[in-house]
């Protein structure tokens, strides 16, 4: 049988999935690769890999798109790695720079400006633009929080616009996957977060920041209800945006 190819996130808060797949028995059945996240959506929507944990922004692209796992990237509430970095109150934005390694962030934040914080925003992806704020994720903004003048947690204002807790990333697939191999990934990927102690052992220590209270307070890992209603949610204000744009 041919192996499942799988494109996963290279960040600190998808290791322990990665533990759990390579600590059980299904890394001898797929084909693994760790990606930023753009690539890991762009491998699954052009067929490259047959299913990745991929920025939900992106799920309208994957053909015959399925999420194939009961876990996920989510917070209900402050995540503590996606943000706006500002020099300005949010209220005062014009210009923002958006991260190149994640759709669904770069989304999010514009779903706050446009509909909760009602802000008017110019985007760029610009490297050298001078903004008012960036959009930043992942273990690049470990730490950072202190080093800009406003910090928005993007989970905690999704919390404070909706109500809902956000799902970031999920496990989906671009084609059927059999009940077999979902129970046998699903029981890898539980592994990897009932040993988040073992993961936290080899991390490296980063300043200012608690790694301990990110893998096992700030994210949380479950497909919930809430989560797919904030997840639908989601895409539809995504293409409200889409179409104002057109």
């Amino acid at each position: 049988m041919s192996k499942i190819k799988i494109s996963a996130v290279a960040y600190t808060n998808t290791k322990a999935f990665i533990y759990g797949l390579e600590h059980s028995d299904i890394i001898n059945k797929i084909d693994l690769s760790l990606d930023i996240p753009s690539d890991c959506a762009a491998k699954v929507i052009n067929g490259e890999a047959d299913m990745g944990l991929m920025p939900v922004a992106a799920i309208p692209l994957v053909p015959n798109a399925n999420i194939v796992a009961d876990y996920c990237i989510g917070s209900d509430g402050a995540v503590n790695s996606v943000f706006i970095f500002s020099d300005v109150p949010v209220k005062e934005i014009k210009t923002l720079r958006l991260d190149s390694h994640s759709r669904t962030s770069n989304n999010l934040a514009k779903v706050l400006l446009k509909f909760y914080w009602k802000q008017e925003v110019e985007f760029t992806t610009d490297l050298n633009a001078k903004t008012d704020a960036i959009v930043l994720i992942g273990d690049r903004t470990f730490g950072r929080k202190d080093n800009f003048a406003f910090a928005y947690d993007l989970g905690q204002e999704w919390k404070n616009f909706t109500g809902l807790p956000f799902m970031y990333a999920a496990w989906v697939a671009n084609k059927e996957i059999s009940q077999e191999f979902k129970i046998e990934f699903n029981a890898a990927l539980k592994f990897g977060l009932d040993h988040r102690q073992d993961v936290l052992l080899k991390l490296p220590r980063v300043e200012n920041f608690d790694l301990e209270d990110y893998l096992y307070h700030k994210l949380q890992f479950e497909v919930t209800e809430d989560r797919k209603k904030a997840l639908k949610m989601f895409l539809e204000y995504i293409e409200i945006l889409e179409k104002e744009t057109v």
